[in-house]
This record gives C-alpha cells, sequence and structure tokens, in this order.
C-alpha cells in the first residue's frame, strides 16, 4: 500500500505564496508522473501540474507563470510553489501519482485546502 500526505495549504491574500508538500510511503517500486489536481466548489477535479519521472512538466493554462512543480525523489516528494495566488486560486489541492513498473497504481492524497481572499 502507498500513503500520500500533502501538506502546506491554508489562507493568504491575493498576490501572495504558498508551497504545498506531498510526501509518499509505503511499498513503493517506482515513482511515476506525480501531480497536482484541485477542485473548487462546484466545479470538477482539473489537473494543475503534472511532472514525470524525466522531469519533464505540464501546467494548466491558467497557471503557468506562477506555480512550480518540482520532485524530490530521494525524498519521494513532490512539490507545488504557488506565486501570485488570485482568488480563483481557491480549491481543495490534491496530490496524484503514478506507482509501479508492470503494472501502474494510481493513489490520491487527502486533499490540502488553499484559500485566496483579502
Amino acid at each position: 500500500q502507498v500513503q500520500l500526505v500533502e501538506s502546506g495549504g491554508g489562507l493568504v491574500q491575493p498576490g501572495g505564496s504558498l508551497r504545498l508538500s506531498c510526501a509518499v510511503s509505503g511499498s513503493i517500486y517506482r515513482l511515476n508522473a506525480m501531480g497536482w489536481y484541485r477542485q473548487a466548489p462546484g466545479k470538477q477535479r482539473e489537473l494543475v501540474a503534472v511532472i514525470r519521472s524525466g522531469g519533464s512538466t505540464n501546467y494548466a493554462d491558467s497557471v503557468k507563470g506562477r506555480f512550480t512543480i518540482s520532485r524530490d525523489n530521494a525524498k519521494n516528494t513532490v512539490y507545488l510553489q504557488m506565486n501570485s495566488l488570485k482568488l480563483g486560486d481557491t480549491a481543495i489541492y490534491f496530490c496524484n501519482v503514478e506507482e509501479g513498473f508492470a503494472t501502474i497504481m494510481n493513489y490520491w492524497g487527502q486533499g490540502t485546502q488553499v484559500t485566496v481572499s483579502s
């Protein structure tokens, strides 16, 4: 079994910054893609950013230039640095990882609340 523990959410004013962390533990053979999703009230969950095992990244258009995803493979941890936060970034942020080799399993964290408010 694999566990994901997220941290770093909170309340921040517009223009502020937050850094989310997601630590992965348990029976890990290989971590492939690691990503962050978010879900705002009344909306569907959407991809924010993803980083693959080789280091390539993809971002939602709405966060390009403001958010940066990174990973520390030695610590099995993925980060999301969020700068210039906007009211529209308010959501629950979920960590997601793909684990395995021949058989790929997908795991989700419990979510961390990010609230951008003046």
